[in-house]
C-alpha cells in the first residue's frame, strides 16, 4: 500500500478491470448498496464508468482522466463513483447500453453515465477526452455540466431519468408472432443475410469487421437443409480469408477481435474467449463438411492456443488477452523485414512472400503476417514443391513463435466466466470427437469439472472466478452456455454425469429465469438483486443470447430425456422472437439454427457398446466425421441401467458386451440396427430430411 498515493474501495475486488482502478485518485466504489446508499443520503448524482480489461480505450481514459487529479476531484466532489466490469456485470450492462444508445444512438466501452441516485440514468456517452478535441466535449465540462443540471434543474432531470425508464422498460418487450413457425422465415433470413455478403473478401458489410460465427452456422444448416452451393461458398470463402487474414494470429493461432478494415488485415489485436470458441466451434463444422484440412488445422491451432496460454491450471479458461503490450496496441504481434530475415537467414525470403513481409510494412511501418500468396505461387517462385514449401513455412513460423515467446506479452485477464467456459467447453468436447483427440476430451473433462465444483453455491450458478473465489449469480446465458457444454460433452464421450448435470442446471435454469406470465426468459433470475428493470435479451451479439442458447439446448434436452416441457418452452421462445428475425436476421444467428433444428426432424442416434473395442470406435469415427447439424447422440459406453434412466432413446438397446451397434431414428422411427461402418453411413446419408410448420 505505501508504495501507492491512492487507494480506493476496489482493492477489495477480484476482476482485473476493477483492481487495474484501484490506485486512482478517483473514490471508485464497486456497484452495491453502499455507494448506492451514499448517493441517497447525499443526494448525489452516481457516475457509472463500465468497461472491461481488454479494452484499449477504456485504458486510454483511465490514463487520460481518472488518473488525473484535477479530474478526480471534480468527479469525488460531484459524484459518487461506480466503476463496473461489464463482464462480471452484463445484467448492468445490457441496461445502461441500451440507455446510451438511446440517448446518443451509438453505444461501446468505456461507457459513462450519469444515474440518480436510484440508479435511473439521466445522462451518458462512451469515451470522453480529457480536454475538447475530436469534436468532443472534455471530460472536465461533461461533468461540471451533469452535476450543476442535477442540481439546479432537478425537475428536468427527474423528467428525463422517467422517461428513459419508460423506454428501458420496453426494450426487452416481444409479442409471440401470430404467424406459424415454418421455413418461409428461415428462407427468407437467409436471403437477408446472404445479401449482405462480401463477394471480394468474404464476410458482411464493410469496415470493421467482425467474424460472423452464428450466421455462417446458420448459412451451414441452409446448405444442408436445402443443398446450396451460395450458401456454402459464403461459408467457406469467408472462414479462408479470416483466417489467411491478420485477424487470426498465423504464429500462435486463435482469433483477435475484429478487423478493423474490410478485408481481415489489420485487427483490434485484443483476444476474446468466446471469439475463439464459437470460431473454433465453426472451423471444426466446416472441417466435417468439407474434409478441407486447412479448416482443421485452424481449429487445431485456436484449441491449442487457448489450451496453452488461456487455461487455469485447474481447468478454466480465462476471459480475454490485451491488445495492447508495453503501452502499445499490437506490439507483441507484428514484426519488422528487418527481425524476420535476422530469424530466418536464407529461408526469409519464402516466408516474407507468403505472409506479406515488406521494408515499409502494412502497419504502421511494422508487418502483421497474414497470407499474400497462394502456396502454389510462393512454391513456384522459389522452385519447391508444394509440400517442401509447406514444411519450410512451418518450420518458420516455429521459429518466429519461439522468438516471440520471448516477448513482453499483452496482459491476461484471467476471471473465469461461467458462460465463456460453457462455450468453450462445447468447442472441445466437439473437438475431441470430430478430431479424434483424446487430450481435447480431456481438457473439456477438467473444464467441466472445474465448474461445476468451484462455480455453484446453495445449488445454484456463479458468474465469475478470480483467484480462489468464486462470486456473483449466475445469469441465463451463464446457465444456457454451460447447459450447451455439459451436453456436447456427454454426446462426445457417453459419460452419463454430464447429461445429469445438464438436466439438473436446466430445471434450475427453467425456475431461476422463465417469465409465466408472458413467456421467454429474463436475464437475472428471481434470487438477483433488483434493478431498475428485469430485463430479456433476444438478440445474438458478440455472444449469443441467454434465450436463443436456452432455446437450442432445451430442444436439445428434450430429444434426449423424452421431457415435452423442454420442447413447449423454446416453442414460446422462438415465437417471441420471430417477429424480430423477420426483421433483422442477421442479429438472431443462434436463434436461427434453433429454429432450423426445432423445424427439422433431428436425427435421434444411439450409439451402445464398449469404448475399448475397435468396432465401437469405427462406428464413433464414423458418426462425428459426418455434418449432421440437427441431431442428438446418446452414446452409452458404461453403467447401462444409468443410462437408460437418463436417455430413453437407449432403452431396450444394451449392446454394452456384445456388437457394438448404432440406432438411427427420427420422429418416432427406426432404422434397422447398423454394426459396421458401411450400414451406418448409408444410414446417416439417407435418411430424409423432413420440415414440418408450428
Amino acid at each position: 500500500m505505501a508504495d501507492h498515493k491512492y487507494t480506493n474501495k476496489l482493492i477489495n475486488e477480484t476482476s482485473p478491470y476493477l483492481l487495474q482502478h484501484a490506485h486512482n485518485p478517483v473514490e471508485w466504489y464497486p456497484w452495491g448498496e453502499e455507494a448506492l446508499a451514499k448517493a441517497r443520503e447525499e443526494n448525489k448524482p452516481i457516475l457509472l464508468s463500465i468497461g472491461y480489461s481488454a479494452c484499449h480505450w477504456c485504458h486510454v481514459m483511465e490514463h487520460e482522466s481518472f488518473e488525473n487529479d484535477d479530474i478526480a476531484r471534480l468527479m469525488n466532489e460531484n459524484f459518487v463513483n461506480i466503476k463496473v466490469d461489464r463482464e462480471e456485470r452484463p445484467d448492468l450492462d445490457q441496461i445502461y447500453m441500451n440507455a446510451v444508445q438511446m440517448m446518443t444512438g451509438h453505444g461501446g466501452w468505456p461507457m459513462t453515465m450519469s444515474l440518480t441516485p436510484e440508479g435511473v440514468p439521466f445522462y451518458g456517452g462512451t469515451y470522453f477526452p480529457p480536454n475538447d478535441r475530436y469534436n468532443m466535449p472534455g471530460f472536465p465540462r461533461v461533468l461540471l455540466s451533469v452535476a450543476e443540471a442535477y442540481r439546479s434543474q432537478p425537475e428536468q432531470v427527474a423528467s428525463t431519468a422517467s422517461s428513459m425508464l419508460g423506454e428501458l422498460r420496453r426494450v426487452g418487450l416481444a409479442e409471440e408472432s401470430r404467424d406459424l413457425l415454418s421455413v418461409e422465415i428461415l428462407d427468407a433470413a437467409y436471403r437477408k443475410i446472404a445479401a449482405g455478403y462480401d463477394q471480394k473478401y468474404g464476410g458482411f458489410g464493410s469496415a470493421p469487421k467482425f467474424p460472423p460465427a452464428m450466421a455462417l452456422e446458420f448459412l451451414m444448416h441452409s446448405h444442408h437443409r436445402t443443398g446450396s452451393s451460395e450458401a456454402l461458398d459464403i461459408v467457406t470463402t469467408t472462414c479462408r480469408k479470416m483466417a489467411e487474414g491478420g485477424m487470426y494470429d498465423q504464429l500462435g493461432g486463435g482469433f483477435h477481435r475484429y478487423s478493423v478494415d474490410a478485408k481481415w488485415l489489420v485487427p483490434h489485436f485484443v483476444k476474446m474467449l468466446y471469439d475463439n470458441a464459437l470460431l473454433s466451434r465453426l472451423y471444426l463444422h466446416v472441417y466435417q463438411l468439407t474434409k478441407d484440412e486447412f479448416a482443421r488445422r485452424i481449429a487445431e491451432e485456436t484449441l491449442d492456443y487457448v489450451a496453452r496460454e488461456m487455461t487455469d491450471a485447474g481447468g478454466g479458461f480465462y476471459s480475454s488477452q490485451d491488445a495492447d503490450s508495453e503501452g502499445v496496441e499490437g506490439k507483441f504481434f507484428v514484426w519488422s523485414r528487418e527481425e524476420v530475415d535476422a530469424a530466418l537467414g536464407d529461408e526469409a525470403a519464402l516466408f516474407c512472400d507468403y505472409y506479406d513481409v515488406t521494408e515499409h510494412g502494412n502497419f504502421e511501418s511494422h508487418n502483421i503476417l497474414h497470407i499474400n500468396q497462394t502456396i502454389e505461387q510462393v512454391a513456384n517462385k522459389h522452385k519447391l514443391s508444394i509440400d517442401q514449401a509447406g514444411e519450410k513455412l512451418k518450420a518458420a513460423r516455429q521459429r518466429l513463435f519461439t522468438i516471440r515467446e520471448q516477448r513482453i506479452k499483452p496482459g491476461r485477464d484471467e476471471k473465469v466466466l461461467t458462460a465463456w467456459n460453457g462455450l468453450m467447453l462445447a468447442s472441445f468436447a466437439e473437438a475431441s470427437a470430430i478430431l479424434d483427440r483424446v487430450d481435447y476430451a480431456d481438457i473439456a473433462r477438467t473444464n467441466a469439472r472445474f465448474l461445476l465444483t468451484n462455480l455453484q453455491r446453495d445449488g445454484l450458478l456463479l458468474r465469475t472466478y478470480q483467484t480462489g473465489e468464486a462470486k456473483l449469480n449466475a445469469y441465463l446465458e451463464d446457465y444456457a452456455c454451460l447447459i450447451h457444454g455439459l451436453i456436447s460433452l456427454y454426446e462426445a464421450t457417453g459419460e452419463i454425469e454430464w447429461i445429469e448435470n445438464a438436466k439438473d442446471l436446466a430445471d434450475k435454469m427453467i425456475d431461476q429465469f422463465w417469465d409465466d406470465e408472458d413467456g421467454g426468459f429474463f436475464f437475472t433470475g428471481k434470487n438477483h438483486e433488483q434493478l431498475i428493470v428485469r430485463s430479456k435479451e433476444w438478440l445474438d451479439n458478440a455472444t449469443p443470447s441467454g434465450n436463443s442458447t436456452a432455446a437450442l439446448g432445451l430442444l436439445r434436452l428434450s430429444l434426449l430425456t423424452g421431457n415435452e416441457d423442454y420442447r413447449r418452452r423454446p416453442t414460446t421462445v422462438l415465437r417471441l422472437m420471430a417477429n424480430g428475425i423477420r426483421r433483422y436476421p442477421s442479429a438472431f444467428g443462434l436463434a436461427l439454427t434453433a429454429l432450423d433444428f426445432y423445424l427439422t426432424s433431428p436425427l435421434e442416434i444411439a450409439l451402445v457398446g464398449d469404448v475399448k473395442d475397435e468396432r465401437f470406435l469405427e462406428l464413433r469415427r464414423t458418426l462425428w466425421e459426418t455434418y449432421l447439424p440437427n441431431r442428438v447422440i446418446a452414446q452409452c459406453v458404461q453403467d447401462f441401467d444409468r443410462a437408460a434412466a437418463q436417455v430413453p432413446l437407449v432403452i431396450d438397446r444394451n449392446t454394452l458386451t456384445t456388437q457394438p451397434t448404432a440406432f438411427v431414428c427420427r420422429n418416432y422411427t427406426c432404422q434397422a440396427p447398423a454394426q459396421n461402418s458401411s450400414q451406418f453411413t448409408a444410414q446417416l446419408a439417407a435418411t430424409p430430411r423432413s420440415l414440418h410448420t408450428n
